[in-house]
């Protein structure tokens, strides 16, 4: 299991990678030609799926904690030894954690 410490290191990372792939200016010209692709088809569930997956703190946000945990745990060596149903409580730990810090920006843009 991971220690409160790789918690902490995975949930910034966590943060961090959705703000690039939500928010980010780096982004704009890929998540803009999405944008236009799901334009041309509004109808296409799949266009709309991920547009939606991109433009959301949460979509986004899981799938990333949960890449994150997954390399980490591949990576150091801890990927066999817990059960898998561990893992899933570290994914939600982590990506719990990261949309805390997601919420918590996202509030204070709104105070100023």
């Amino acid at each position: 299991m991971i220690d409160p410490e790789q918690l902490l290191l995975l949930s910034l990372g966590g943060y961090r990678a959705t703000q690039l792939v939500v928010h980010d200016s780096l982004l704009d010209g890929p998540r803009e030609r999405l944008d236009a692709w799901q334009q041309r088809r509004t109808q296409s569930r799949t266009r709309e799926a991920l547009v939606t997956l991109i433009s959301c703190v949460y979509c986004s946000g899981w799938w990333i904690a949960g890449a994150l945990l997954a390399v980490w745990l591949i990576v150091t060596g801890q990927w066999h030894q817990d059960p898998l149903l561990v893992h899933g409580f570290e994914w939600l730990a982590v990506a719990g954690a990261a949309v805390l810090m997601n919420r918590w920006d996202d509030s204070r843009k709104d105070m100023g």
